[in-house]
């Protein structure tokens, strides 16, 4: 039996692993949706005061105060980072650390570094003219496309007005604050597996090999690699198989963390 963690990226909460959890627990596993300060139905704790740090302290105290250990840890998207500072926190609780769709964060970056300029242009003109200075609303369809770089596929009508009902504004401070690591030699033994969707693994392996500075982390011997081709959401858009490709990971060891 494994105990997954599963923690959304922007605008989602909890509530959007439930069919993933549903599998998960029927077939014997413990399963913990997280849902970020702000988001889901903590909408009303968002504030202005709301950072990364706060969606890193969510997650390391579920994890504590639920005495969760050996645990497979997954972060969607944004969560990236977010799961990297919660890694680098409690390294000793987890047994594997899956980014899908996402990747991890190098020490002093702040999420909108990882992002190209026109992104970056686009998020800061939404939070002044749409969120009060401090909130990110998600954005129309065409722009989490054509301007995110976002796939649709697989996100029908139904699937989108879903998401987009329960979808909320992201709190921009976690988009903002630098992530501080601390204990990079023992994050770097955690067991650690990259789940593409939205982008071919095979161009993932070509940046590798050409040691690109996003990618050259990733060349490490801790790493493993899946695809589950679709769009940037699997979690609607290929939630039966998500689920089965999580229960079919093989274990990995339980790293020896002091």
């Amino acid at each position: 039996m494994a105990t997954y963690v599963l923690v959304c990226g922007a605008w989602l909460g909890g509530w959007c692993w439930q069919p993933i959890a549903r599998r998960l627990r029927e077939d014997g596993h413990d399963a913990y949706p997280v849902t970020l300060t702000g988001l889901g139905e903590r909408v009303h704790l968002a504030s202005p005061e709301v950072n990364l740090d706060t969606h890193i302290t969510d997650v390391v105290n579920l994890i504590e105060f639920e005495d969760l250990h050996n645990i497979v840890l997954l972060g969607h998207s944004y969560a990236g980072i977010v799961v990297t500072g919660a890694a680098d926190r409690i390294p000793e609780r987890i047994a594997q650390l899956i980014y899908l769709d996402s990747g991890p964060v190098p020490d002093g970056l702040v999420y909108l570094d990882t992002q190209p300029p026109e992104v970056r242009e686009h998020a800061e003109r939404e939070v002044r003219t749409h969120g009060d200075g401090w909130r990110l609303p998600m954005s129309s369809w065409d722009e989490l496309q054509n301007v995110y770089g976002a796939s649709l596929e697989g996100l029908d009508e139904p699937r989108r007005e879903l998401m987009r009902s329960r979808a909320v504004a992201q709190p921009f401070g976690t988009y903002t604050q630098p992530l501080r690591l601390a204990n990079a030699a023992r994050r770097a033994l955690l067991p650690k597996l990259l789940i593409t969707n939205s982008f071919p693994l095979a161009h993932v392996k070509e940046l590798i090999a050409s040691e690109h500075p996003w990618f050259r982390e990733l060349a490490g011997p801790e790493w493993r690699f899946l695809e589950l081709p679709t769009g940037h959401w699997p979690m609607f858009s290929r939630p039966d198989d998500l689920a089965e490709l999580l229960i079919d990971i093989p274990p990995s060891e339980t790293p020896d963390i002091e």
